[in-house]
């Protein structure tokens, strides 16, 4: 589950200013749970261990942008971005179960690839570039509609509601 991450951004849709969620230097605002962990190093965020969930719990969140820089180690890593969590996650399955994982996994199939909302939307395009290169990823809430853009090309579009397959695990 290798990934290094730059920088986490939210922006507001109503127009006010960008708000960094990473600092650079240490996990402030953040909070783990499950075994896995992230560590700052190099101004970087990196996982490290088995699975886990790290979420901001500084603010919620609601219409936004959220921008991620990251790149993986390898052509098998497998993470995501958790959002529209209705509480702090209990557990690391929790947002999955709860919430919308946006995966980031270069190796899954349509449904758990990178762009794709994990066992719920699909992606209509691949658009990671190979491991060890940086990509951006941006999800756009509004409202009731996720919006999911990788390398400024749009992969994704979910309203919340509309007929979804069972979910796999």
């Amino acid at each position: 589950m290798r990934l290094v991450l730059i920088l986490l951004i939210a922006a507001s849709l109503a127009g006010a200013a960008e708000k960094q969620l990473f600092n650079g230097k240490d996990l402030t605002g953040w909070k783990q749970v499950g075994p896995g962990r992230f560590v700052v190093a190099g101004g970087l965020m990196k996982t490290e261990g088995g699975m886990g969930l790290m979420f901001y719990e500084m603010e919620k969140f609601g219409s936004a942008v959220i921008k991620v820089v990251y790149k993986t180690e390898g052509p098998r890593a497998n993470s995501g971005v958790v959002i529209r969590l209705p509480e702090p996650p209990p557990d690391p399955w929790y947002g999955v179960h709860n919430g919308f994982e946006v995966q980031i996994d270069a190796a899954g199939d349509e449904w758990h690839s990178t762009g794709a909302i994990y066992s719920l939307s699909k992606v209509t395009s691949r658009e990671q570039k190979p491991a060890g290169e940086w990509n951006t990823m941006e999800i756009e809430l509004r409202g009731p509609l996720t919006v999911i853009s990788v390398n400024g090309k749009k992969v994704n579009e979910f309203r919340e509601g509309q007929p979804v397959p069972e979910r796999k695990m």
